[in-house]
């Protein structure tokens, strides 16, 4: 019986030369260059609104990015026999960043900065307001994180015979959420909206209704960011980099998209301060920030979130047995937290 996914492929107008996997796809050599085939479970909505926004986006520079291919029908999606849907993308033979290294990581964040100044000149349409483009933004969220901490904490203290990862929760527990609440704080006085006084209380629904109302002549500042990057999305080639994977861009605020690729480096490098530094001046010697997106980087790293995610996967799995990788993060975060306050003290001074 012939693969479903050969039946996608059929649909395209190119001559298909090999196939392979890789990257949970079908990675595809064609006569019009290398494509990646992967089943798809969105919208055509968000798709076509994906490709929209990134057919606006100048690739003759030094950035790339994995444009969709569209079928014989002109549609960005394709089914199979079965029922399974596909789409086809421009794809890159080319290694991933390495993240230990460190000048390969100022070039992807200036390659970033490229990214973000094309992205911030592209004005947000009415059409595209849905939930996955108009998203919670980092208040609210961070707001939600602390409720979900205050969750685990109270389900651990009345806990009887505790485990040692419960035991490691209870005893460093108020550093990261004195943290948490700053941030938070700080991040809703820099993005209040309507009147809100600072520190004001934000449900999880307030949150989802802020998000639903977003537009970019609403809410000064917010721009379309890619939403989900990190060093396995940014591939190096000769002369140019691709970043890729565009499934969670949204509209909000483009420091996040360099506190991930910022953090999943410092924590490589055991929180360098002047690593740290170097990848902020790496990025502004292309796209400087204003101070209130400064403000908000330093926000998001003194926001515990590695944290919050152990608490948090903690709180919703099974508590009969806990991963002694679980205790062993909790340790690190511990281990790693001097470095970490200095960096972050660093920052908020040059980011004053």
């Amino acid at each position: 019986m012939i693969d479903r996914y050969l039946e996608a492929l059929e649909q395209y107008e190119m001559e298909i030369i090999s196939v392979r996997k890789g990257r949970g796809a079908w990675i595809c050599e064609t006569d019009q260059g290398l494509k990646l085939l992967r089943e798809y479970r969105g919208t055509v909505r968000r798709l076509e609104i994906e490709d929209q926004i990134l057919g606006m986006i100048d690739t003759r520079t030094s950035l790339r990015t994995d444009r969709y291919e569209r079928n014989r029908e002109g549609g960005l999606l394709t089914m199979a026999g079965d029922g399974t849907r596909y789409i086809l993308k421009e794809w890159f033979s080319d290694r991933e960043c390495n993240i230990r290294d460190s000048y390969e990581v100022r070039q992807s964040i200036a390659r970033l900065a490229m990214l973000h100044a094309q992205l911030a000149r592209i004005p947000f349409q009415e059409e595209w307001r849905m939930g996955s483009v108009c998203r919670e933004q980092a208040g609210p969220e961070m707001n939600r994180h602390i409720r979900e901490m205050q969750k685990a904490r109270s389900f651990i203290r009345r806990k009887r015979g505790k485990t040692e990862f419960e035991l490691c929760v209870i005893g460093n527990y108020d550093g990261f959420y004195e943290q948490a609440k700053e941030a938070a704080d700080e991040m809703m006085r820099l993005w209040e909206r309507n009147g809100a006084a600072a520190g004001q209380h934000i449900t999880e629904e307030d949150g989802q209704l802020m998000a639903a109302e977003l537009s970019a002549e609403s809410v000064s500042g917010l721009s379309l960011c890619h939403g989900d990057l990190d060093q396995h999305h940014v591939l190096m080639g000769r002369g140019y980099t691709a970043i890729v994977e565009y499934n969670r861009m949204h509209l909000g605020i483009q420091a996040s998209d360099l506190y991930r690729l910022m953090r999943k480096a410092l924590e490589k490098h055991g929180w360098d301060t002047e690593l740290g530094l170097s990848m902020l001046d790496s990025y502004q010697r292309v796209r400087p920030m204003d101070r209130r997106e400064r403000k908000s980087l330093a926000c998001m790293f003194l926001f515990p979130e590695k944290y919050w995610k152990q608490l948090n996967f903690y709180y919703n799995t099974n508590k009969a047995w806990i991963p002694a990788k679980s205790t062993d993060k909790l340790k690190s975060l511990e281990d790693q937290e001097p470095a970490r306050r200095r960096f972050i003290r660093r920052l908020m001074t040059e980011c004053g």
